[in-house]
């Protein structure tokens, strides 16, 4: 207890500040105190626990659209950076998506409803994996990583990567669907929702998603350390949290230009290609992960269970 006394602290300010930086005047954190001192920082000791200095530690933070996984896993960060003296470096799936014009591409040769981003498929599978083999090499020189702009629903310019100069004792790799797991072909076969119902008829683009995970996916997730999982309670809180995260960009994003901010039609159709898997992580993630964080319906962590 007293360590966990000294590392808030330490943290609380710098904690706060980056906390503050992603309020709105509608959207205020509320319980900072508890999310930090009660729950993220026993996270940051388990984590420190697990790392080994020959190689970085792999931790994939999960979670539904909105859940906060931006938020938890910069915090996590900055207790590991601030209190741990770590080289933490953070990145989301997100930045692996394939570029627009990539996606048009495979959504002309694949089924169109590929052009939207999000499912397993619309990311560089390859590049994700050439990045966690480089970022393990024991002669280590320097790396960089792409970077996603949600705002223009495109991949960054090179030359606004991310640089990465030494070695990260710790890489926190953030996404909805990490950690997923394939469906049998039995499940796939009755479709969720009106998007399946109407727009996959046959299936096609289900099965190529589903496919995604039984191979490439599979073998990058096995390559984790652990995961931490956000869990909801269920998929309507997660569509009503998804409207305040595009309502919160809008207000934050200064270059209104070329946006590609999504109305609240748009994000239920966005919302339900990711249905199928958030439903089914609901249950794979309960058996998979190394530590559950529960949320409660004020988008805050009720409670968390330690699990390995």
């Amino acid at each position: 207890m007293q360590q966990i006394n000294e590392c808030f602290i330490k943290v609380k300010k710098d904690c706060f500040k980056f906390i503050s930086s992603q309020e709105t005047k509608r959207d205020k954190f509320k319980n900072k105190y508890k999310m930090i001192k009660s729950f993220l920082i026993p996270v940051s000791f388990w984590i420190v626990k697990k790392t080994n200095k020959k190689k970085p530690l792999m931790i994939g933070l999960a979670g539904g659209q909105g859940s906060g996984k931006t938020t938890i896993s910069s915090i996590l960060t900055l207790i590991l950076q601030k209190y741990f003296r770590l080289n933490v470096f953070k990145i989301s799936i997100d930045d692996f998506y394939k570029t627009r014009r990539d996606r048009k591409k495979l959504s002309s040769i694949k089924h169109p409803l590929l052009m939207t981003r999000g499912v397993p498929g619309t990311h560089d599978i390859d590049l994700m994996l050439k990045f966690f083999k480089r970022i393990k090499l024991k002669n280590f020189k320097s790396l960089t990583a792409p970077k996603f702009n949600k705002a223009i629903d495109d991949r960054c310019k090179k030359s606004s990567w991310y640089k990465i100069k030494s070695k990260p004792d710790v890489v926190i790799f953030e996404g909805w669907c990490v950690g997923a797991k394939a469906q049998t072909n039995k499940q796939l076969k009755k479709p969720i929702n009106s998007l399946e119902r109407f727009y996959d008829k046959r299936s096609e683009w289900r099965l190529h998603v589903n496919n995604q995970l039984k191979k490439k996916y599979k073998k990058l997730f096995e390559q984790l350390d652990g995961l931490l999982y956000l869990k909801a309670k269920n998929f309507k809180m997660l569509k009503n949290w998804r409207l305040k995260q595009e309502r919160k960009l809008w207000v934050q994003t200064k270059n209104k230009k070329n946006l590609k901010i999504m109305s609240s039609d748009d994000i239920i159709n966005f919302m339900q290609t990711y249905q199928r898997i958030t439903q089914q992580m609901f249950k794979d993630a309960l058996k998979s992960s190394s530590i559950i964080m529960n949320l409660n319906y004020n988008h805050q962590i009720q409670n968390i269970k330690f699990k390995r």
